[in-house]
């Protein structure tokens, strides 16, 4: 395989800390066509999606700047923040950082 050839790696950006990163080191989060926002582990969801690290401080940042509300193209609403933060943390939890 030539160097031309190599595969590429997926770089997404953080919508919290702005760092571009490979895909796989990234948390998506989307929006549904039901206007729904959930945390997509698998990354295959379908919908509007944004990039987070897996860290609190890259989430409160993307709250705090309404990155993550630009990003997705969505208001949303606190009860969902709430959610979509217990879920973070629990995603941020098992990756062990």
């Amino acid at each position: 395989m030539t160097l031309a050839q190599a595969k590429k790696l997926p770089q997404r950006t953080c919508t919290g800390c702005r760092e571009i990163k490979p895909k796989k080191a990234l948390i998506r989060i989307v929006r549904t066509p039901e206007k729904n926002i959930i945390v997509d582990p698998t990354g295959k969801a379908n919908g509007r999606g944004a990039y987070i690290c897996p860290r609190k401080e890259c989430l409160e940042a993307a709250i705090k700047s309404k990155r993550l509300s630009k990003a997705l193209e969505v208001e949303i609403r606190p009860e969902e923040l709430k959610k979509l933060e217990e879920e973070l943390e629990a995603l941020i939890k098992a990756s062990g950082e």
